[in-house]
Order: structure tokens, then C-alpha cells, then sequence
């Protein structure tokens, strides 16, 4: 992998990338983390995070290249700073395939004229040892919430959080919010950033996953509170119905979400069985294939 790995707590695509890196090595494959050589037989490039002139003075005959995006990312920040001109570029330059997380980051990148090599769609995944649903007894009297974001772009619903925390009945349920946030979200229970051990911990404390955030290709947040057992509301947005399927409700306006808080708690536990997601060693493999080492 061209990729440059951050320790916990980070974004979601270091995650990813991380607990995909370890899956791989736990088969034995050797799995880097810059260092292409000439018997290297595939290069895994990551958005628009990449030294085109690097790549290039490491291409060989037979290294097969994919190259994983997600956005569009003008329309995922709010704001064109050029990133996604600099994503077709280097697809056009090197890839052989692309990895989409989401079908909406594919359907949303054709629709604004964005063509790429050889589309295909795998989802992300989270590291099972990590992140797991603990048994679960009926619910208390206050139902407890919790939403989660390393990133503070106002993308990710701030000020819907805010404006849950400040018209919830404080007697039904609870907040908390862990990670960045610009946005002032009293009377919630705020945290900073945790690593993953940390975060899932505090998930499996909690009843209901919140993902307020808009044109996400594919939440690993999202992914990780699904993992530890939570249904989800969620903006009916970006990657988010794909991910949360059966197990959980989707809202266009913030003033339904009371309403479907109700009625998330009196279908709760059929909800929670309804969560699917993709296994970690499933998307490895669909990774491998991608990469041509399957």
C-alpha cells in the first residue's frame, strides 16, 4: 500500500486501512506501507493522497495497480480544492482498477462527469477483534445515544447534534459525542478523540448510533457502531442506507428524528438483528481479487 499509516485515533480511512493491512499479513502476505519493489505484484494507491512522481519512479512490468477513492470530495466537504481533479489524474496515470466504497461514491462521481478505471464496489470493514456486540438485556429508561467523528467539517452534523442535545427530553435519553467538533453541543457528554479500543468500548455502552453526517461514501464510523451492536438514524445521505440496511431508520429532516427515536425503541430488538455488515476477511478477499493476488 502507498499509504502512510497514522496511529489511533485517526480518520476513517486509516482505520480501514489499518485493520486491512493487519488481515493481510495475518495470511502470511507481505504488505508495506510505500515500499514498492521489483518484485512487488500489486500497489494499492488511496485518493488523492498520492506522489504521483514516487509512483512513477517505482512502476514495473507486472505490478498491478488499483487505486481506492472515495467522495466526490468537493461534494463530501462542501468545497472544491481540487482534490478530485487530482484523483482522475492519477487513476488515468496508473490505475488498472478502482475500489468505490459505496455504489452512491460511484453513482455520484458518474454524475458529475467522473469516469475512472474499471469501477468496482467493496465496502469497508472494521477489525472484529475490536470492534464486537457484546449480549444485550432490554433497554433502560433513558436511552442512550452516541455519535462519533475524528473529522470536525460541518459535513459531519454538528449542528444537528447540537440541536438534538438541546431539545431531547434529558429524562429519555442521553448523548454523548466523542471526537472533533466545531460546533458547541452542551448539555451532551463530550469526549476527545479515543483510539479503537477506546471507542469501541464506550459503543458497546450505548443503545443508538447517530450519523447526522452528509455525502459520507462510506461512514467507518458508522461501520464501527453497527459492529458493536447499535442500530442506527442516520441522514439519508451519502453511503449511510447502504450500510445501515434494515437495522436501523433514515431521516431527510432533523425533526423526525424524535419520532423515530420512539419508534427505533419500541422495534429495538428486532432492529438490532437485522444488522449486516461485511466480515473484514470477506473485504480482504474481495481486495485480493481486485489487486490480482486471487
Amino acid at each position: 500500500m502507498m499509504y502512510r499509516f497514522r496511529p489511533a485515533p485517526y480518520g476513517g480511512s486509516n482505520q480501514f486501512l489499518t485493520a486491512l493491512r493487519d488481515e493481510l499479513r495475518s495470511r502470511g502476505l507481505h504488505v508495506s506501507d510505500g515500499a514498492v519493489g521489483r518484485k512487488t505484484r500489486a500497489c494499492l494507491l488511496h485518493s488523492y493522497l498520492v506522489d504521483a512522481q514516487d509512483v512513477r519512479a517505482r512502476m514495473h512490468d507486472g505490478l498491478r495497480v488499483v487505486h481506492r477513492v472515495d467522495g466526490p470530495v468537493a461534494m463530501y466537504r462542501g468545497a472544491d480544492d481540487g482534490s478530485d481533479e487530482k484523483i482522475v489524474e492519477i487513476n488515468r496515470a496508473f490505475a488498472q482498477a478502482t475500489i468505490f466504497q459505496s455504489q452512491w461514491s460511484l453513482e455520484a462521481h458518474r454524475a458529475v462527469g467522473i469516469e475512472l478505471r474499471d469501477p468496482v464496489v467493496i465496502p469497508n470493514a472494521v477489525d472484529p477483534r475490536v470492534f464486537f456486540a457484546p449480549p444485550r438485556a432490554s433497554l433502560g429508561a433513558r436511552l442512550r445515544l452516541i455519535a462519533t467523528s475524528w473529522s470536525d467539517n460541518p459535513n459531519k452534523g454538528g449542528e444537528t447534534l447540537q440541536w438534538l442535545a438541546r431539545t431531547l427530553d434529558p429524562e429519555r435519553y442521553s448523548i454523548t459525542f466523542v471526537g472533533r467538533v466545531q460546533t458547541d453541543l452542551t448539555p451532551a457528554r463530550v469526549m476527545p478523540p479515543l483510539d479503537s479500543a477506546g471507542v469501541a468500548a464506550l459503543l458497546r455502552e450505548h443503545d443508538v448510533y447517530l450519523a447526522p453526517s452528509r455525502n459520507d461514501p462510506c461512514s467507518n464510523a458508522l461501520l464501527e457502531a453497527l459492529a458493536c451492536g447499535l442500530p442506527a438514524l442516520y441522514l439519508r445521505s451519502g453511503g449511510h442506507p447502504e450500510l445501515v440496511g434494515e437495522a436501523g431508520f433514515g431521516y431527510e429532516d432533523r425533526a423526525e428524528i424524535p419520532g423515530l427515536l420512539e419508534r427505533l425503541a419500541g422495534e429495538y430488538g428486532e432492529r438490532r438483528g437485522r444488522i449486516s455488515i461485511s466480515p473484514l476477511a470477506e473485504v480482504a478477499d474481495r481486495y485480493l481479487e481486485a489487486l490480482g493476488l486471487r
